[in-house]
């Protein structure tokens, strides 16, 4: 079992992923913006994070190249999950270092594809 973490400030959204995530034999942890998000991973150092783009305080396109650029969580995969669908958005999120980037709403193949992909 590998630690999942998951970032969004919508509670809904993070416990539908968290749910995803549990079902497929892992523990979610959570955080609510992009601040939190580093915070925890630097902490838990998870085997994956999904992560939303539009948060307060630090946006998930910031926290994802902060995650990226700090050698003890550059190789942690990142998986983007927001409504910031267009190809610029995605361009954007693979510039911040981005692994993936699922659109919302999503489906829960797609989050377990991710979980697949990622998680050895």
């Amino acid at each position: 079992m590998e630690t999942i973490l998951i970032v969004d400030d919508v509670q809904t959204s993070r416990e539908l992923i968290g749910k995803i995530v549990a079902a497929n034999g892992h523990r979610p942890e959570y955080a609510t913006d992009g601040d939190e998000a580093v915070e925890r991973a630097k902490q838990l150092r998870p085997a994956m994070v999904f992560m939303d783009v539009v948060m307060p305080s630090m946006n998930g396109f910031q926290a994802c190249r902060k995650l990226k650029q700090d050698p003890e969580t550059a190789k942690i995969p990142v998986v983007l999950v927001t409504s910031k669908n267009a190809e610029s958005d995605k361009f954007w999120g693979q510039k911040q270092g981005a692994d993936m980037h699922i659109g919302k709403p999503f489906a829960d193949k797609e989050i377990q594809e991710a979980i697949r992909r990622y998680v050895r």
